[in-house]
């Protein structure tokens, strides 16, 4: 944690400080960005305070007064309730606006965590809670080149992984089988084990309707067995297994047979036309200067989509933020679920992740890059990019 630049970035604000709260370890962005031990028991509030200018201050319980002891600042200890009141009370004194994990009307859910009642006892003090939503994507969405070398190392395994994975479909469908969506997913499942990644669910193997539902989960209930003629979406995500390495996410698409019909290759083209042009208007804002928004992008993205006939069938957000979760607290690429109206910023990491989903005609479509923007503004894609659906008995 940079205080000198965090204080710089409030000034730029024009924001007089951060304050920082929890309760029971609720916040992990408050736990990242200031490296608090969330191994130990929490069962007290603490308060950490940023200010523009001065000394940060911390509030800590009697039971619990070594809470904040590895941040600098001064430290104040609370007993009764109504002394933890008066003693916040005087570290914000002065204050006339603060930043904290708060979007209003929830607009940024990613960073909407402190509860409402701890929002009314600081404005009780005559200040104005602002949301910290550009200072977390500043301040913990930020990744270092060596974030990113761990990015571009799983992506290097998950590309494998995704190549692999089509391969065994067309090796068994060659051999006569029909595999299941949770054997596929099963399969891949051992080779991300065999290159020591990480990951908490997925991935996503579905075939025909099942590509229609964006979050499909294969099991052994519900799965499939794969012929040929069927349409097969590939959507898997993970990290090195190491401390602080980030995640890699990325969507392709294939076709059991040796050339892809026309309809299936037309609906790719326009989610791919869609990712080219929420691409496209990234690198054209940095290449300018300009800044750009999340909403902006998700914008230019599903017009495309809604030009060509297919809107009502593009049912969530374009893009999301990577980090060290798949989703991330920094901006997402985003004006349907949310209007996200912070700042892409040099340093993060975004997918870019249109798609048109029919369940009627038992089509599902999507195409999913990760973008890293440098923090000298070079807009750099991850690995490869798929630009037609893959036909994968064509495949060794």
């Amino acid at each position: 944690m940079d205080i000198t630049a965090i204080q710089a970035a409030l000034k730029e604000a024009s924001v007089d400080g951060w304050l920082f709260y929890d309760f029971h370890n609720r916040d992990a962005i408050a736990a990242r960005i200031l490296n608090m031990d969330t191994s130990r028991f929490a069962s007290r509030r603490w308060y950490y305070y940023i200010p523009a200018e001065g000394e940060p201050q911390k509030l800590v319980h009697r039971i619990e007064p070594w809470r904040c002891d590895h941040l600098p600042g001064e430290k104040h200890v609370y007993l009764p309730w109504q002394q933890q009141q008066d003693l916040l009370r005087t570290i914000l004194s002065g204050a006339r606006k603060v930043a904290m994990q708060y979007s209003p009307n929830n607009a940024i859910p990613y960073v909407s965590i402190v509860d409402a009642g701890t929002i009314d006892l600081v404005r009780s003090f005559g200040v104005e809670v602002v949301s910290s939503a550009d200072l977390v994507g500043k301040f913990e969405a930020h990744l270092s080149m060596d974030d990113w070398e761990s990015h571009k190392e799983a992506g290097a395994v998950m590309q494998m992984v995704k190549d692999e994975a089509f391969k065994e479909i067309a090796r068994r469908i060659k051999a006569g089988e029909h595999p299941r969506e949770v054997e596929i997913q099963a399969f891949m499942h051992d080779l991300m084990r065999s290159n020591d990644m990480t990951w908490d669910d997925g991935p996503i193997v579905a075939a025909n309707e099942h590509a229609a539902d964006p979050h499909f989960e294969p099991t052994e209930e519900n799965s499939f067995g794969m012929k040929k003629g069927d349409l097969v979406l590939i959507d898997l995500w993970a990290r090195k297994n190491r401390p602080g390495s980030i995640y890699y996410d990325i969507t392709w698409m294939g076709y059991i047979g040796t050339e892809v019909p026309d309809r299936v290759e037309s609906l790719f083209r326009i989610v791919r036309a869609a990712r080219d042009a929420a691409l496209r208007l990234v690198e054209e804002r940095f290449a300018s200067n300009t800044p750009v928004y999340g909403w902006e992008v998700d914008d230019a993205c599903r017009k495309v989509i809604i030009d060509a006939g297919y809107g009502e069938y593009f049912t969530h957000r374009t893009g999301h933020n990577i980090g060290l979760e798949v989703h991330g607290n920094g901006v997402n690429i985003d004006n349907l679920e949310t209007m996200d109206e912070r700042t892409i910023l040099p340093g993060t990491c975004f997918s870019i992740e249109p798609g048109i989903y029919i369940e009627h005609e038992k089509l599902g479509f999507r195409t999913e890059i990760d973008v890293f923007v440098t923090d000298e503004g070079k807009v750099e894609v991850t690995g490869p990019v798929q630009e037609k659906v893959v036909p994968i008995l064509n495949l060794a």
